[in-house]
């Protein structure tokens, strides 16, 4: 649906748009879809966030393993996916339009940045002409922007070398869509200023890329619609809310039932994909009484959190599907001691070690039957990442309440991804 709103250049409204940014590892796709994502939350809308890395370490740039994007679904309306057809495709060079198009529907908006589509460029990912000419893209709305041209031009005036100056075009592309979108310029804005609060000429540089970006919708032909999605208020019952991704909402769920529970809460976690996100936050709320433990491996870790339940804490261990084959035995132990202890597992894709950045809800038979001998261990499962709040919580009443170890099942997605959260009121 779209209806024209009077006045200006042509606005409509819509009800809802999925937006997908596209580029190399180094382009800063996730940070522009996080920015935008956070207008987005501050405008009010509903929204899922999927991020999508290479699950390569730094393939090499312009190709289609290199690939990393970040999707956006906004709507005026209770929403409950990330959405599976982007609306709008922000590609930053030949690989990531290549990598993305199949999933792009005829009709749908491509904004590309000209200056990457390289005879090279075009070369490394398997194009015999460029898609800009030769009429395969004729079936869509294709916005042809010279990005990085653009980028270096608005910087002249900064001692940044060309180099240094390209750097800043996702946020150029953060201000072209800011401003089809009518998002909001004050929260970009706001977080650059703080983000290079210590370099200041950096953050200078990005917030005049972000407003040339803004000032090219603005006034060129090219782009003579811009968007707009109401906020979702009939969608969220009255209270505060901010945007949180699963293992963030999974993180403070851990401190709340520590404080429920009058325990301290420990955590003995080996670093893995993709929940190496909770060791990293858990490790700032020492103020909440909160330990972490960045054990030598993954036996190690959970034998440091079933000692630490063994001496009265809030017992937590942190992995993923490799790491609760290797766990298998002290949650049987566990089981044995009638110890509670949380095994959360956030799951990846793949057998053995697998695929880390890639999703996959592959571990629910490993966690109802991966231990020798009979030693049954409740399951929780949260549908949402703010739902993975809750879902902490009750583990940890289980736990607790029936002195058992409980596995809690969170995945990729969930972890990465984000939506609106209510903000629970303490009492």
């Amino acid at each position: 649906m779209d209806d024209r709103v009077p006045g200006g250049k042509d606005v409509r409204r819509l009800t809802r748009v999925v937006i997908r940014f596209a580029g190399d590892s180094g382009d800063g796709m996730q940070l522009t879809g996080d920015r935008f994502t956070a207008g987005t939350a501050a405008f009010g809308n509903d929204l899922s966030t999927l991020p999508d890395f290479p699950a390569e370490i730094r393939a090499p740039a312009g190709t289609l393993h290199g690939v990393s994007s970040f999707q956006l679904h906004f709507a005026d309306h209770d929403i409950l996916t990330p959405g599976d057809a982007p609306d709008v495709l922000v590609a930053m060079n030949p690989a990531a339009l290549k990598a993305n198009i199949a999933d792009v529907p005829r009709g749908a908006e491509i904004i590309v940045d000209t200056d990457e589509f390289t005879e090279r460029a075009l070369r490394k990912v398997g194009y015999g002409a460029s898609p800009l000419e030769d009429g395969s893209l004729d079936g869509y709305r294709v916005h042809p922007v010279p990005l990085t041209a653009m980028t270096v031009e608005a910087l002249k005036d900064f001692d940044l070398s060309r180099k240094e100056a390209e750097r800043s075009k996702n946020m150029f592309a953060l201000g072209l869509l800011s401003w089809m979108y009518n998002r909001p310029a004050e929260g970009p804005e706001k977080f650059l200023t703080a983000k290079f609060a210590r370099k200041p000429d950096i953050a200078a540089a990005n917030l005049a890329a972000f407003r040339a970006g803004w000032n090219f919708g603005e006034t060129t032909e090219d782009f003579a619609v811009s968007y707009e999605v109401a906020p979702a208020s009939t969608a969220f019952p009255t209270g505060t809310y901010r945007n949180i991704s699963g293992n963030l909402a999974l993180s403070y769920g851990l401190v709340a039932a520590s404080r429920q529970a009058d325990l301290p809460l420990y955590l003995g976690s080996y670093p893995i994909t993709p929940a190496s996100d909770i060791l990293h936050e858990l490790s700032k709320h020492k103020n909440f009484g909160v330990r972490t433990f960045q054990a030598e491996d993954e036996i190690a870790g959970i034998g440091a959190a079933l000692g630490a339940a063994f001496g009265g804490s809030l017992a937590v261990t942190t992995t993923s599907g490799p790491g609760v084959a290797l766990k298998s035995e002290t949650i049987g132990l566990a089981v044995s001691l009638e110890l509670p202890l949380l095994v959360i597992d956030i799951q990846r894709g793949g057998p053995s070690t697998g695929l880390p950045t890639k999703t996959e809800q592959a571990d629910l038979l490993q966690a109802m039957y991966g231990r020798n001998g009979e030693a049954p261990v409740p399951i929780v499962a949260p549908r949402t990442p703010a739902d993975c709040f809750d879902a902490a919580m009750e583990a940890a009443r289980i736990a607790l309440t029936y002195r058992t170890p409980v596995l809690l099942l969170s995945d990729g997605y969930l972890a990465n991804g984000s939506e609106p959260w209510r903000i629970p009121e303490v009492d």
